[in-house]
C-alpha cells in the first residue's frame, strides 16, 4: 500500500506528463504501470523520484526527452496478441507459412509481424505483412490461375487483354520494392484515430519480378488525355459497397520501377499476396499496388474509386490540430511515404551488461526520395550519433543500418532511430496528426535494460 507522500509524487509526475500534452490513454497507462508494480515506495518529488524508476540514461533525460514531451517509456505499453479462428484467414496463412505475423482481423485478413522479424534486407513472404481491404478469391487460395487476364481500357487508343503466357513471354524484371501499409504506424496518433493499430511492420521490402507497368501501357497507346490509373481485381466484396479501387498518376504508372509482378521471392504469388498477379507500386501508399489485378482503366480525371474519396487514403491539405477533422474539400489522396527507419535490432526488452557492445540494426526508406543518414539516441534524443548506412539494392529498395553501442550506467534505456533523406526532411519524435493516421513516421524506439 503506498503512502500518502508517495501518492503525492506520482500526481506530481503525473501532472508533469499531463501538463505536456500526453493523452489520456497515456495517462492511463502510466497509472496502470504504478498500480501493478506498486513501486512508489519512500519516493520524493522530482529527481528522487524519477531516479527510482531506473533510468539509465539518467533523470535530467527522462524528464527532457520522454515526460517533458508529454510521453511515457515505451516499455510501459506492451500488448498481447491473439488467434486465428477464421478457416479463410489460416489457410492463407498456411498457403504462405506466415511466420511471426500477428493478425489484427480475419475478415479481411491484416497482420504485421514485430519489427525485430524484419531484419533481412529481402524481406521473406513468411514474414511480409498482409494488408486486404475485402475478402480473398477461393481461386487465389487453390493456386487456380485459369482464365485470367489483364485488360487495359478507357483513355486509350485500343483495348488490350492479355492473359498470364503472354504476360510472362514479355520483358521481365526483377526488383527489391517496398510495399507499406499508409496506416503503417497508426498506433502511435495522439489522439487515437480508428483502423488497424499497425505499429511498425506493416512495411515488407521483397523480391518481385514482373513486367513494367508502362510496356504494357504502352502496347494500348495512352492518350495524352489520360491523367490517372483506375485498378480493378476480382476479390469478393466485404458487404453491399462497390470494390475497392486505387489509382496513380499516369507518370507513375510510365515509371520503370512500377511493375505488374507474377512472382514474389523467385515464386508464384501466394493467394494472400495476390495470386496470380498484382501491382507493385514502390514508394506510394500500399492500396496503390492492387492484388489479384485483372484491370487497369486509363481516366481523364483523379480517380474516384473506393479507397480515394472522402478521408479514405486521403490527407489533409495543411496541419491540423490533433482530433481536428477538416472539411472533406480540404483532403488530399495520399501518395509517396515519408522518410522512415525502424529498429529490428536488438529486440525490445533485451537486457545487456554495462559497457557490453550492442549492435543496432534496422531498415530505413524515404518514399520517392533517398535515404542520406539514419541517426541514433539513447538519451531520449537530447543527442545523436550517426549509423552506418548501406547502399540500396535498387531505387526504392529500403537501405540497411548499423551502430555500435555501450551503456556505461545500468538501468532503463530506449534506442531510437531518426532517418534523413535526399531533401533534409527527418522524422518527428512527436507524430503530425490525420483524421486517419496515414503516414505514420514517427522515431522508432526500442526499450532495453542495462544490468549491473
Amino acid at each position: 500500500m503506498t503512502k500518502k507522500t508517495d501518492n503525492q509524487s506520482w500526481e506530481w509526475l503525473r501532472g508533469v506528463t499531463r501538463d505536456a500534452g500526453a493523452r489520456p490513454e497515456t495517462l492511463d497507462t502510466l497509472d496502470e504501470f504504478a498500480s501493478r508494480r506498486r513501486f512508489m515506495g519512500q519516493m520524493g518529488r522530482g529527481s528522487a523520484a524519477l531516479a527510482l524508476l531506473g533510468f539509465g540514461a539518467g533523470t535530467e533525460a527522462a524528464m527532457q526527452g520522454l515526460f517533458g514531451r508529454g510521453l511515457i517509456p515505451v516499455a510501459w505499453g506492451s500488448e498481447a496478441a491473439g488467434e486465428i479462428e477464421d478457416a479463410q484467414a489460416r489457410a492463407a496463412m498456411e498457403d504462405a507459412a506466415k511466420d511471426g505475423v500477428v493478425l489484427y482481423n480475419e475478415r479481411p485478413v491484416n497482420g504485421e509481424p514485430p519489427a525485430h522479424l524484419l531484419g533481412d534486407a529481402v524481406t521473406p513472404t513468411k514474414r511480409h505483412f498482409i494488408r486486404n481491404n475485402d475478402l480473398i478469391p477461393p481461386q487465389a487460395l487453390q493456386r487456380d490461375a485459369q482464365g485470367w487476364s489483364l485488360t487495359i481500357d478507357g483513355e486509350v487508343h485500343r483495348e488490350v487483354t492479355i492473359g498470364l503466357d503472354e504476360l510472362k513471354q514479355m520483358r521481365t524484371t526483377s526488383l527489391v520494392l517496398p510495399i507499406e501499409c499508409g496506416g503503417n504506424g497508426r498506433a502511435f496518433f495522439d489522439p487515437p484515430v480508428r483502423g488497424n493499430q499497425w505499429k511498425h511492420g506493416a512495411i515488407g521490402c521483397s523480391k518481385w519480378t514482373g513486367v513494367p507497368l508502362k510496356d504494357i501501357l504502352e502496347m494500348a497507346g495512352v492518350k495524352d488525355s489520360a491523367v490517372y490509373t483506375a485498378h480493378y481485381g476480382y476479390e469478393p466484396i466485404l458487404g453491399d459497397r462497390p470494390p475497392f479501387s486505387r489509382g496513380v498518376p499516369t507518370d507513375k504508372a510510365m515509371e520503370e520501377h512500377t511493375i505488374v509482378a507474377f512472382q514474389m521471392n523467385d515464386e508464384d504469388i501466394p493467394a494472400v499476396h495476390g495470386f496470380p498477379v498484382r501491382l507493385v507500386v514502390p514508394g506510394w501508399y500500399g492500396s496503390c499496388s492492387h492484388k489479384w489485378l485483372t484491370k487497369i482503366t486509363m481516366r481523364d480525371v483523379e480517380h474516384d474509386g473506393r479507397g480515394m474519396m472522402g478521408y479514405s487514403y486521403r490527407m489533409p491539405k495543411y496541419p491540423v490540430r490533433p482530433g481536428e477533422r477538416p472539411p472533406e474539400e480540404d483532403m488530399v489522396v495520399g501518395g509517396p511515404w515519408l522518410i522512415k527507419s525502424m529498429i529490428t535490432g536488438p529486440q525490445p526488452d533485451s537486457e545487456f551488461a554495462r559497457d557490453e557492445s550492442v549492435t543496432v540494426r534496422g531498415q530505413a526508406w524515404a518514399g520517392e526520395n533517398q535515404v542520406s543518414e539514419v541517426w541514433i539516441s539513447t538519451d531520449f534524443g537530447l543527442n545523436w550519433e550517426k549509423a552506418e548506412v548501406s547502399s540500396p539494392m535498387n531505387a526504392y529498395a529500403w537501405v540497411q543500418f548499423e551502430k555500435k553501442l555501450s551503456f556505461p550506467n545500468r538501468g532503463y534505456y530506449e534506442i531510437w532511430a531518426r532517418a534523413v533523406d535526399n531533401e533534409g526532411n527527418t522524422q518527428p519524435i512527436v507524430q503530425p496528426w490525420n483524421p486517419r493516421g496515414y503516414e505514420g513516421n514517427l522515431v522508432h524506439k526500442v526499450p532495453v535494460m542495462i544490468a549491473a
